[in-house]
C-alpha cells in the first residue's frame, strides 16, 4: 500500500464502529453462539494484522462459509455482540477493498505515466529514435521472418534462400504503391495497423520547362527545370533516408497517445474513488446498524460501478449483511482481479511498455566485448609505456601534492608560529653597527678639523642619528676647492669614506624598510602562492563528487535531475488546476450526488493531480532530510494537495505557497534556468 493510500484511509481505519444492535424479538430464538463469536473475532483480528488481498479474500470466504453453514447472518439468531462483530468485519472488508482499489488504480496510472515519460523522452531526439530502431532491429527482423515463413507455408512454397530475395518478396507481397504499408512494413512497424502512414515521393507541381522562340528563355527554362528536378531527387532521397526514423517517431507518438488514454482513464477512476471516500466514512460513522449496512451496500454498489466503468446502475435496496457480503465478495474475487488482468492485457496487446532490458542493451553486449578485447590487447602490447606513463602520473601527482600543496601550507603554519623574527634581509644589529661607525667617524673628523666642544659633539651626534651630515659636507666642500692638496694633506679621503659609510647606512635602512613591508605581507604572499594549487584540488574533488553523486542519482536534495523533475511536476500541477483537461469519453459520475459543478475539480483532473502529488510525496520521503523542517513543511503542503475536500482555488493557493516557500531552498529557479 502506497503512502498516499495509507494517508487517505488512515483516519477511516480508526473510526469507532457502534456496538449497539437491535434486540432479538424472541428470547427462545437466542442460542449459544460462542464458537461463532470466536470465529468472527478471529476474522477481525486477522483483518487487523494482515492487509493483503489474499487475506481479504480468505476472510470473505470464511465469513460466507459461516453464513452458509450456521446462518449467523440472520438478524433473528444473532445477539448484539454478533451484530457488532459482523458490522466491524464488513466495515473492515469494505475499507480494505477500497484501499486495494485505490492502490491498483494508482499503481496502474503511475506505471503508465512512467512509460509515457520514457516514450516522450525517446521521441525528442532523432538520434535516440535511430538508436531505438537499432535496439529493436532483431525483434522486427524476427517478426518479418515469421510473416514470410507463414506466407511461404500458406502458398506451399519451399523455404529456400532464394525466397528471401527482394524480387521474390515483391511477388509474394504485392503492393499497389511502393511506399504504402504492406504486410512486411506492418510486421516491421505494427503501429501502422492503427495509424496508417503514406508518403508521396513525386511532387504534384509540373516541371517549369517550356520551349520558346528566344534561345535565352529556352536556356533559362531548361536551367530551371534542371534545378527543379535535382531538388526533387534530393528531396526524395532525403525522404527515403529518413523514412525509418519518421516511422519510428510515429510509433513513439502512437504509443504516447495510447498510454495517455489509459493513464487518463485510470486517473479519472482514481479521482472518482477519492470522491467515494465520504460515502465510506458515512457508513463507518453511522450510529444505527441498519443505516450503516444500507450505506455500506450503497458504497459497494458505487465502487463496483466505478471500477467497471458503468455510468449508471440500478441499486437494489437490499441492505442485509448477506447482500453486502455478496457485493464485497464480487469485488474481491472477480472485479479487482479481472480489472488488473484486463489492464495488463491491454498494455501487452498494444506493446505499449518499453522494450526489455536485454533488448535495450544488446548493442552494448555485442560491441563492448570486441572493443574490450582490443583495448586489453593494445594495453598489453604497450604495457611498458603504460607503466612508465602511470609512474610519471603518480610522481607528478605526488610532487604536486607535496611541493605545491603541503609545503606551502607548512610554510604558512611556520610563518604564523615564527612571527617576524626570522627571514629578515638586514638585521637590527648590523644596521646599528653601521650607524654607530658612521657616528664615530663623523665625530672624530669634526673634533680634529672643526675643534668641536663636547656640547657641539653631542648635538652633532644627534644630527648624525637623524641622517644630517652638514658639518662633514662643509669640510668636503672646502676640500674639493683644492682636491690634490686636500687628498695628500687634508681630509678629502676621510670625507669621502664618511659619505660612503652614509650611503651604506642609507641602503641598509632602505632594505630594513623593505623587510618590514615584506614581513607585514608575508601571510598574504603565502596564501597567494598556495591558492592556485588549492583551487585545482577543490575543482578536482568537486568534479569527482559530482560524478559520484550524479551516477548514484543523489546530490543535494536529490541532485539536479530529481529537482528538475519536481519542478516539472509543480508546473504540471498548476497547469492541471488552471486548464482542467476534459475526459475523452465524457462519462458521468456513477454517484449522482458527487457530480462536479463547473467550478469544482473534475474526477480526471483530481486523478491527474493525485498522480503528480504522489510523485512529490515520494520525492520528499526519499530525498529530503529526515526530521527536518523542510521535509515536514513540504509534506504538509503535499497533504493539503491530496485533501479531496479542498477545491480548485484552495489548491492553487497551496501551489503558490509551495512556490514561495520551497522554490529558493530547492533551487527550482536555478533548475528552470
Amino acid at each position: 500500500m502506497s503512502t498516499f493510500v495509507s494517508h487517505i484511509v488512515a483516519d477511516l481505519s480508526l473510526k469507532a464502529v457502534p456496538t449497539n444492535a437491535p434486540t432479538p424479538s424472541s428470547e427462545g430464538v437466542q442460542i449459544s453462539s460462542t464458537h461463532s463469536k470466536e470465529v468472527l473475532g478471529g476474522l477481525l483480528v486477522k483483518l487487523e494484522q494482515s492487509r493483503s488481498p489474499e487475506a481479504t479474500r480468505e476472510c470473505i470466504a470464511a465469513l460466507q462459509d459461516l453464513e452458509y453453514n450456521q446462518q449467523l447472518l440472520s438478524a433473528g439468531l444473532a445477539d448484539g455482540e454478533e451484530h457488532a462483530l459482523r458490522r466491524a468485519i464488513l466495515s473492515k472488508l469494505a475499507l480494505e477493498l477500497y484501499a486495494q482499489a485505490l492502490t491498483i488504480f494508482l499503481e496502474e496510472a503511475s506505471e503508465t505515466e512512467r512509460e509515457l515519460e520514457w516514450w516522450s523522452d525517446l521521441s525528442r531526439s532523432r538520434r535516440q529514435v535511430a538508436y531505438y530502431l537499432l535496439q529493436t532491429l532483431p525483434i522486427r527482423v524476427a517478426a518479418v521472418s515469421k510473416v514470410v515463413l507463414s506466407t511461404l507455408r500458406t502458398h506451399n512454397i519451399p523455404v529456400q534462400l532464394s525466397a528471401f530475395k527482394p524480387s521474390s518478396l515483391r511477388r509474394l507481397f504485392p503492393s499497389s504503391s511502393t511506399l504504402r504499408p504492406n504486410v512486411l512494413t506492418l510486421a516491421l512497424f505494427p503501429h501502422l495497423h492503427e495509424q496508417p502512414y503514406s508518403i508521396t515521393l513525386i511532387s504534384p507541381c509540373k516541371t517549369p520547362f517550356s520551349i520558346s522562340s528566344s534561345p535565352t528563355r529556352t536556356a533559362t527554362s531548361a536551367y530551371s527545370a534542371f534545378v527543379h528536378t535535382l531538388s526533387s531527387v534530393v528531396r526524395v532521397c532525403s525522404t527515403v533516408a529518413t523514412l525509418p526514423i519518421d516511422l519510428g517517431r510515429g510509433e513513439c507518438a502512437y504509443k504516447q497517445r495510447e498510454l495517455t488514454r489509459i493513464r487518463d482513464e485510470r486517473a479519472e477512476v482514481l479521482g472518482m474513488l477519492v470522491d467515494l471516500r465520504d460515502k465510506l466514512a458515512a457508513a463507518l460513522e453511522a450510529p444505527d446498524s441498519n443505516e450503516a449496512l444500507f450505506t455500506l451496500a450503497q458504497f459497494a454498489h458505487y465502487l463496483q460501478a466505478i471500477i467497471n466503468g458503468e455510468e449508471t446502475a440500478p441499486f437494489v435496496e437490499d441492505a442485509s449483511p448477506g447482500r453486502v457480503l455478496e457485493s464485497l465478495a464480487v469485488l474481491a474475487n472477480l472485479t479487482l482481479p479481472s480489472h488488473r488482468s484486463l489492464h495488463n492485457a491491454d498494455v501487452k496487446t498494444g506493446n505499449l511498455t518499453r522494450p526489455s532490458r536485454l533488448t535495450l542493451v544488446w548493442p552494448q553486449l555485442v560491441i563492448l566485448p570486441p572493443l574490450a578485447l582490443y583495448a586489453i590487447r593494445s594495453a598489453y602490447a604497450s604495457r611498458a609505456s603504460l607503466e612508465e606513463f602511470a609512474q610519471d602520473a603518480v610522481q607528478t601527482a605526488k610532487g604536486f601534492w607535496e611541493d605545491w600543496v603541503l609545503e606551502p601550507l607548512r610554510g604558512i603554519v611556520h610563518t604564523v608560529r615564527a612571527g617576524r623574527d626570522e627571514g629578515v634581509i638586514v638585521t637590527k644589529e648590523s644596521l646599528r653597527a653601521d650607524l654607530d661607525s658612521l657616528e664615530r667617524m663623523t665625530l672624530a673628523l669634526a673634533q680634529e678639523k672643526l675643534h668641536y666642544s663636547s656640547p657641539e659633539l653631542q648635538a652633532l651626534s644627534q644630527q648624525v642619528q637623524m641622517g644630517d651630515l652638514t658639518a662633514v659636507m662643509q669640510i668636503y666642500e672646502e676640500d674639493i676647492k683644492s682636491p690634490l692638496k686636500s687628498a695628500v694633506q687634508g681630509t678629502l679621503l676621510r670625507s669621502l669614506f664618511i659619505q660612503v659609510q652614509k650611503a651604506k647606512v642609507d641602503i641598509n635602512q632602505a632594505l630594513a624598510g623593505i623587510d618590514k613591508l615584506l614581513k607585514s605581507q608575508e601571510l598574504t604572499f603565502a596564501f597567494v602562492g598556495v591558492a592556485p594549487a588549492l583551487a585545482i584540488v577543490y575543482g578536482l574533488v568537486g568534479y569527482l563528487r559530482n560524478v559520484w553523486s550524479g551516477g548514484k542519482g543523489r546530490g543535494r536534495y536529490g541532485g539536479k535531475a530529481r529537482r528538475s523533475s519536481v519542478w516539472l511536476t509543480m508546473r504540471r500541477l498548476e497547469r492541471l488546476l488552471v486548464a482542467q483537461p476534459s475526459s475523452h469519453h465524457h462519462r458521468a459520475h456513477p454517484v449522482p450526488s458527487m457530480q462536479k459543478s463547473a467550478v469544482s475539480v473534475s474526477p480526471l483532473t483530481s486523478g491527474l493531480v493525485l498522480l503528480s502529488v504522489t510523485h512529490l510525496r515520494q520525492y520528499a520521503e526519499t530525498t529530503l532530510p529526515a526530521h527536518s523542517r523542510l521535509r515536514e513543511g513540504f509534506l504538509e503542503d503535499v497533504a493539503d494537495l491530496e485533501n479531496p475536500s479542498l477545491g480548485r482555488a484552495e489548491k492553487l493557493r497551496v501551489l503558490d505557497r509551495m512556490w514561495r516557500s520551497w522554490g529558493e531552498p530547492l533551487g527550482w529557479n536555478r533548475v528552470a534556468a
